[in-house]
């Protein structure tokens, strides 16, 4: 009588290759079993983010308002950009919050893995977690963040209305493009742990690139630009979302800003990168912390 290989035995008794990756399906699945640990894990990182700064969570709020400061002066002032926005003050600190939330989950999703490798590599458990998780953080202080953003807002004479609420749709978009972005650079740096250290060089450029501290809209009207580079800064993801809240929020903002389609733009780099992400980052779940 034949003996059984080592692979029928295992097929027989139900075992599986220790780390190997499930089906697309399976894998929502156990992420969906895990929601909690995804939820406390995020909610932990929050709270020791600022546990040892004397003034806690204000940090979260003074680091966008100062860079602010330095911008409008350098922008605003020297540069002469405000001249061509009406409410540069607010044009200016919405922009940067709205960055700031994308540029943070880039960076967050980028360490996720690299930076907790002792937990990869000691527990089996589907490593998406990981960098949904740190977006998942970095949505929260966002939700803090706007809420300083309003008072902001009040203080400067704006007045709720019920464009406020395109607000909410416009940073659910956000949220979905910066979790498949976090994906996407999770396994990037995992494979290529240099790629952290390019990385702040080219979120600054991207941050140049996405209207911040200037209008997208001014600019492509006062200058003869290349397609390729008018396209480009139209339709930016994160100029796009930007250019949505301000919108929302901001009453001398007009429609006549606005890239054209913009919410079919936003809802496709949403899907693109929460989707595209999600997928390239399940197709290298067996490597991670392996090496």
């Amino acid at each position: 009588m034949r003996a059984e290989s080592p692979r029928e035995l295992a097929r027989r008794y139900g075992l599986t290759v220790s780390g190997e990756r499930p089906g697309a399906v399976r894998y929502v699945r156990q992420l969906w079993a895990r929601r909690h640990f995804i939820g406390a894990f995020a909610t932990a990182r929050t709270t020791a983010q600022y546990s040892q700064a004397s003034l806690g969570r204000l940090w979260q709020l003074a680091t966008p308002l100062l860079n602010a400061a330095v911008y409008y002066v350098i922008f605003g002032i020297l540069l002469g950009t405000s001249k061509d926005v009406p409410d540069f003050v607010l044009f200016l600190i919405t922009g940067l919050f709205i960055w700031t939330f994308t540029s943070d989950s880039v960076m967050a999703g980028a360490r996720s893995v690299t930076g907790n490798l002792g937990l990869v590599r000691a527990l089996h458990f589907p490593r998406a977690a990981l960098p949904i998780s740190l977006a998942l953080q970095q949505f929260q202080q966002m939700l803090f963040s706007m809420g300083v953003l309003a008072a902001i807002l009040l203080g400067f004479g704006q007045v709720p209305g019920w464009s406020w609420l395109l607000a909410v749709p416009a940073l659910a978009l956000q949220t979905v493009f910066n979790t498949g972005a976090a994906m996407a650079l999770a396994r990037l740096a995992a494979q290529t742990p240099d790629i952290t250290q390019l990385l702040p060089f080219v979120l600054r450029t991207w941050m140049y690139a996405s209207g911040v501290m200037w209008s997208i809209s001014a600019v492509l009207r006062n200058h003869d630009l290349p397609e390729w580079v008018m396209l480009g800064l139209q339709y930016n993801p994160v100029a796009v979302y930007i250019d949505l809240v301000r919108f929302a929020l901001i009453d001398s903002y007009t429609a006549a800003q606005l890239p054209p389609h913009v919410w079919a733009v936003a809802l496709g780099w949403a899907v693109l990168f929460g989707v595209g992400g999600f997928m390239y980052f399940w197709k290298a779940e067996e490597r991670y912390g392996r090496g």
